[in-house]
């Protein structure tokens, strides 16, 4: 969650909506400096192996940390955009590009998938991404080979309801991020979304208003407000990335209620622990509380069921998103840990306690001779 206003001796709305105005902004260039330090080093860290496997990885990250480090010291007010371009060119787009990669070769497109990996090359050059393409062009011909007699038309259904499937496979996932949108769409239309003013009219958490006026309903819709397009755009797409694959394991209702749950709790710890004093929170919107509670809805998940394939590896990588979380949640004021925290161990607990008892292990992938 986003603290939007900052306490302080002399409470003043003029001063408070010049703050808000310039998050966005600040906000933004202040993420984009964060990313383009520590994922580069998180990709380094991974890939420094011997060999040839992670040499265009390597050099990948040490690219976006030599650039980032010459922005810092030339332009620094702009350090965070220049390096975060380079980060989103040369590590985010060929991840993500060759993890579509993967699903098209999951799905028997090895023409999609040689011309995207095609494409991919031109940000990341290396050797792997050469075989790969040098495979799935075999692939392809064998494929154009077997399709030389015309699949039945109870085949090509069948293609078609995969793909459908494809789309849809998240659909607790598709409304919570749809309805973030509207509700910020909505911000908008009803006034100035960076007038504190405006968020507490539309429902933001003011602990104060809970506790004593008894305005519990903000414990809920603070959860679906932001304070800003950024602050909208990172929580969704963290969403988008994490959201997905929980919800295929433990099911689209067990999901939105994890999802609902973690942001209750996020809200509620924040009110508990501003009326113990032991935090100073004014007024705070934002669904990272809920994004958190997947986080820890993840690691209950893969307690319970520790069977599961790969299971360590993914514990390793919520403790890392923690980790990542908790350290840029220290170097950015704005931001309320508290928040974060109390929604992570919410939805710890949530994850254990209603993730299903068995869940189906996946069919080992198909290896293509």
């Amino acid at each position: 969650m986003l603290n939007v206003q900052r306490p302080s001796s002399t409470f003043n709305f003029q001063s408070i909506y010049l703050v808000a105005a310039k998050i966005d902004m600040v906000d933004l260039n202040h993420i984009f400096l964060f990313i383009a330090v520590i994922s580069p080093l998180l990709v380094l860290a991974r890939a420094w192996r011997p060999g040839e496997t992670h040499r265009g990885w390597r050099i990948a990250a040490l690219v976006v940390l030599a650039t980032t480090a010459a922005s810092w010291v030339v332009f620094r007010q702009q350090a965070g955009y220049i390096g975060g371009s380079v980060w989103f060119a040369l590590l985010f787009v060929p991840a993500i590009g060759l993890r579509k990669v993967t699903e098209l070769a999951a799905q028997d497109r090895y023409r999609s998938a040689r011309k995207l990996a095609t494409a991919l090359q031109i940000l990341h050059p290396s050797a792997e991404l050469r075989e790969q393409v040098a495979f799935f062009r075999v692939l392809e011909s064998r494929q154009n080979d077997e399709n030389a007699v015309s699949p039945s038309p109870i085949q090509r259904g069948m293609r078609q309801q995969d793909r459908h499937r494809h789309l849809w496979k998240a659909p607790a996932v598709l409304v919570f991020i749809l309805l973030n949108i509207a509700v910020f769409l909505f911000e908008i239309s009803f006034g100035d979304w960076t007038d504190p003013r405006t968020l507490r009219q539309l429902g933001a958490l003011e602990p104060y208003a809970v506790v004593v006026q008894g305005e519990y309903w903000r414990l809920f819709t603070a959860l679906f407000l932001h304070a800003g397009s950024a602050h909208l755009f990172f929580n969704v797409l963290a969403l988008y990335v994490l959201g997905p694959p929980l919800e295929r394991s433990i099911g689209a209702l067990r999901f939105a209620a994890c999802y609902l749950i973690s942001g209750f709790g996020s809200s509620g710890g924040v009110v508990l622990l501003t009326m113990f004093g032991l935090v100073h929170a004014t007024q705070l919107v934002g669904a990272s509380g809920c994004v958190m509670g997947i986080v820890g809805a993840w690691a209950g998940f893969l307690l319970r069921h520790h069977h599961v394939p790969r299971a360590r590896q993914r514990l390793a990588n919520v403790a890392m998103i923690v980790v990542i979380q908790v350290a840029f949640d220290l170097s950015t004021p704005q931001v309320s840990m508290a928040a974060h925290l109390c929604g992570l161990i919410t939805g710890f607990f949530a994850g254990l306690a209603i993730a299903p008892k068995k869940i189906p292990l996946r069919q080992p992938a198909r290896i293509v001779q």
